[in-house]
């Protein structure tokens, strides 16, 4: 089970005494982001859902706590992409909407309609077997159209939309399910100004009509993910689902980071530092010798690794600078040197750092507090922040706190 502190300094708790490294989750800036957003929805279009997308276990965060901690900021859906992770929700005791998306052939469409679980169905057969499940259970299904609008990813194209359409009317017809909703996703949300935003707006109001006009009692149109929530009000429809701004991080940080759309970073990523010692000039550091000491110096070990879900791009090479990924012990504003190993990582220190084995060594987390951040780490590795957070290991502990956010 998640551990519980109460303060950021948590060196006394079980959670460090157990394991050198942890994630720290402010549930009180999920709770802040999750209400922000709700207060800007209802500001351009009071009757629009919020749906707080929790899926891959709340993007590393924890899928029932910031569950909880969501509906309690004003959300009033829950999305997952995977029938598993509705199902743990449902055993947690929550029972506020829930839609789940993704899912393969075979799946036990039974138990979903039957915990009132609203499920996406994207091809004829899945339609069909929605159709089947709930007839064998005798209760009606909820069930909402995945629409392929220009992303070229699940759902199908307007030209064969029809083909999903007419098996989910047949069996609202029989009186076994309810087409309740119809969905997409942009391709370029985090560019608000991309020509295909509006063109697949345009295929999305298509896609409803059709549905309409084939006799879908249609409840919920929805399109808008983060950064169409926190950009363009014109997409909001019935319902929004913001996924990574839940958690305090931009979906266009090239528009601005968090603080530019009022939002504040849920994660902290620390360990302790498991070894300080010295080291000559010119000595390799870490597996292949990528990095090479260009000074007497200091190297701190942090135990965390590939293992705990540190990207391996995050190592730092000498013909770079030793620009790997940032990290923060104390004052010091370093660099990871050499390559990143299972378990573990070297920061190069420097000859007169005080740094000593035990002191607290910050991956990422707010700026505001000086922090590298999770985009800071995703533009080291080459990568999107969403991953960076969401990509860590179960075996890192998950310490939440619920800290007062400016």
């Amino acid at each position: 089970m998640p551990l519980a502190a109460t303060e950021l300094d948590i060196s006394a708790t079980d959670a460090a005494a157990a394991y050198p490294g942890r994630a720290v989750i402010n549930l009180a800036a999920i709770r802040h982001n999750v209400s922000s957003m709700v207060e800007k929805v209802h500001a351009h279009s009071p009757s629009t859902h919020v749906m707080a997308v929790v899926k891959a276990d709340a993007y590393g965060h924890g899928l029932v706590e910031v569950a909880t901690t969501s509906l309690q900021a004003g959300a009033t859906w829950l999305g997952t992409a995977q029938a598993s992770e509705a199902l743990v929700l449902r055993s947690a005791g929550i029972t506020a909407p829930i839609l789940t998306w993704l899912h393969a052939p075979g799946i036990d469409y039974a138990e979903l309609i039957s915990l009132d679980i609203d499920v996406s169905v994207a091809t004829p057969e899945a339609a069909e077997a929605v159709a089947h499940a709930a007839r064998t259970l005798g209760r009606v299904a909820r069930v909402h159209l995945k629409v392929d609008t220009g992303l070229g990813r699940n759902g199908y194209t307007l030209d064969h939309l029809g083909e999903v359409i007419s098996p989910l009317i047949a069996a609202q017809n029989a009186g076994d399910l309810e087409f309740v909703g119809i969905w997409s996703h942009f391709a370029f949300a985090d560019e608000p100004e991309h020509p295909t935003v509006l063109a697949q707006a345009d295929v999305f109001d298509r896609a409803i009509a059709m549905a309409e006009e084939a006799g879908a009692h249609l409840e919920l149109r929805h399109i808008a993910n983060s950064a169409a929530t926190l950009t363009n009000p014109r997409m909001y429809y019935d319902l929004v689902r913001p996924g990574l701004a839940v958690y305090g991080l931009s979906p266009s940080p090239q528009i601005g980071g968090p603080a530019h759309f009022g939002l504040v970073p849920a994660m902290r990523l620390e360990a302790h530092l498991a070894t300080v010692k010295e080291l000559p000039k010119g000595h390799g550091v870490s597996y292949g010798h990528q990095y090479t000491t260009d000074a007497d110096t200091k190297v701190g070990i942090v135990p965390l690794g590939y293992a705990d879900g540190i990207p391996r791009h995050a190592s730092g090479t000498t013909a770079t600078g030793g620009l790997g990924a940032p990290v923060r012990v104390g004052e010091q504003h370093l660099r990871i040197a050499g390559r990143v190993c299972m378990d573990q990582f070297v920061v190069d220190l420097g000859t007169d750092s005080h740094a000593h084995a035990g002191d607290v060594a910050v991956l990422f987390g707010d700026e505001n507090h000086g922090d590298p951040t999770a985009e800071d780490w995703a533009q080291a590795c080459g990568t999107i922040s969403y991953e960076v957070v969401t990509r860590l290991g179960e075996r890192i502990p998950r310490v939440y706190v619920d800290h007062p956010v400016s």
